[in-house]
This record gives structure tokens, C-alpha cells and sequence, in this order.
């Protein structure tokens, strides 16, 4: 088997590689890094094409998710792409009490951290972007032990595990995508959470549960607003609400619209140009 492979170099803007990331998986890849202004993805299908990447971007330029962007490709030989894609990820303390690492790499925990595993399939959803991190940081700080949990597309399951490993009775996490679901359970079941963590393949129309203390969402704005009643619908009154994926532009536009069905703001965080919000379901 041939060790080539091509590499398409994307930037864009606004800049935000887990939007990006989320039509790139459509095509025939073998993983993204996220680089610091742009997102190298990688393929052993040597017919993918720039044309071929351009045309799961376009979709974002017609959803008003990108002004523009730019496609490179290169041709690369006698590489292996797993030992470039290890190299690539690193131990990340998140907070004083979570850290997360590669599988592959050893990390010796200090005091009372929780050390969270994640198989490193995927360049966001493993805490190294702003907005995994500020989730994380709100979570930790609002949870609560006992608490039942959503997470609205789960992606990795990072969110759902770091809810679990500070001792919820429940979290259900659930994405509408294939990969999504399948490396979640992998993950889940790496850090054995299994017990308290369940991951679904469905929409939210899908979760016929509504009793949930805290409910969690790290995804764009257009479906954060498009999403809004339905959240509603499964926190309970007094429960708590925390958001992000947000730019900080769009930060007025989300707190209208759910400040409008009931929710009261508690706090937000900015970390780089991400905010994250967390609210109280008031009414």
C-alpha cells in the first residue's frame, strides 16, 4: 500500500474549524489538524480533489457560516499520517482539576485531577479549541453531583465524559452524525463511563426525556437559535443552560432570543474570540 496522501490546506473566514470541520467529514478523509490560522486536512484518496473540498465549503457560504476561503492542495509521499497526526497532539490542562490527553501519550495526574483519554480522531472535541474549553470550565462550575445532563451534539463525547467524571447520575449526549456517535461510545467506553453516559444517534425531536438539570450545546449559532424552544422543552424550570460556539459578534443576537423565552443570563466567558453563556431557566 502507497504511503502517498494529499493534504488540503483551508483557511477562511471567520476562522472557526469546528463549523469548517463538519463538512469536510463528509468527504473520503482520514483526520484534520487545526492549525493556528488554518486546517490541514488529510487524504489517502488521491482522486479528492480542491473542487471536491470547495464544494462542502460553499454549503457554509450559502448558511452565511463563511465570507470566503481558500483551498490548497499538496501531494505527499513516504509519510505516515498516523505518526504526523500523533505528533500533532498534546497533554492540555484545561482547568486546575481536568486534563485531557491522547491516548498514546502518557501523563502522570497530580493530587485530585481527573484525567480524561480521548482517541484523537478528529481535530475539535478534544479541548485544545477555545470553546471545549470554556464549556468545560462552566460545567465544572455549575455542576452539581446527582445532576441529569444533555449534551447537544456531542461530537466526541469530551463534554458528556467531563460531566460524568464530576459525579452526575446521568448524562445523555446524542449527534445527528454517524462518525460522531460511533467515536463517542469509543470514548466513552475508553474512560469508562459507560454506567452513567448513553450516547444516541438522533435529532433533539428525538430525546423524549425532559428533565434535565443542566443542558449543554457547543455548536454554531444558527442552530443554537433554530434549537432554542426545543432546549427549552427538556430543562427544568430553575435549570441551567450553557452555550457556546458563539464569536463574540453574535453573542447579542443569541441572548435576545433565548432571554425571550425565558432564559436569565448568568454569566458568559471569552476566551480568544469565543464567548461561551451560561443562563437559568426562568419561566
Amino acid at each position: 500500500m502507497s504511503n502517498a496522501y494529499k493534504e488540503f490546506l483551508i483557511t477562511a473566514e471567520p476562522f472557526n474549524s469546528e463549523i469548517i470541520s463538519s463538512v469536510l467529514w463528509n468527504l473520503d478523509i482520514i483526520g484534520i489538524n487545526e492549525e493556528v490560522n488554518c486546517l490541514k486536512v488529510f487524504s489517502s484518496n488521491l482522486n479528492l480533489s480542491v473542487d471536491d473540498v470547495e464544494f462542502e465549503l460553499k454549503k457554509l457560504i450559502e448558511n452565511n457560516l463563511l465570507r470566503n476561503f481558500e483551498v490548497q492542495e499538496n501531494l505527499l509521499n513516504s509519510k505516515n499520517w498516523n505518526e504526523e497526526w500523533e505528533k500533532s497532539r498534546d497533554v492540555i490542562k484545561v482547568t486546575e482539576k481536568i486534563v485531557i490527553k491522547p491516548s498514546f501519550k502518557r501523563y502522570q495526574k497530580v493530587n485530585d485531577e481527573i484525567v480524561i483519554e480521548l482517541d484523537p480522531k478528529m481535530s475539535f472535541g478534544t479541548g485544545e479549541h477555545p470553546t471545549t474549553k470554556i464549556c468545560i470550565q462552566l460545567i465544572e462550575k455549575y455542576l452539581s453531583n446527582g445532576y441529569n445532563v444533555l449534551d447537544v451534539g456531542c461530537g466526541t463525547a469530551i463534554l458528556s465524559i467531563v460531566a460524568a467524571k464530576l459525579g452526575v447520575k446521568k448524562v445523555i449526549g446524542f449527534d445527528i452524525d454517524e462518525w460522531s456517535f460511533e467515536n463517542s461510545i469509543e470514548n466513552v467506553s475508553l474512560n469508562q463511563v459507560d454506567d452513567i453516559v448513553e450516547i444516541r444517534q438522533c435529532t433533539i425531536d428525538e430525546i423524549s426525556e425532559n428533565n434535565f438539570d443542566l443542558i449543554v450545546a457547543n455548536i454554531q449559532k444558527n442552530v443554537l437559535i433554530d434549537l432554542a424552544n426545543e432546549i427549552k422543552r427538556r430543562l427544568k424550570l430553575g435549570g441551567t443552560l450553557l452555550l457556546s460556539g458563539l464569536l463574540e459578534t453574535e453573542v447579542d443576537k443569541i441572548n435576545e432570543v433565548y432571554q425571550a423565552i425565558g432564559f436569565e443570563k448568568l454569566t458568559s466567558m471569552k476566551m480568544d474570540d469565543w464567548i461561551g453563556i451560561a443562563y437559568k431557566r426562568i419561566k
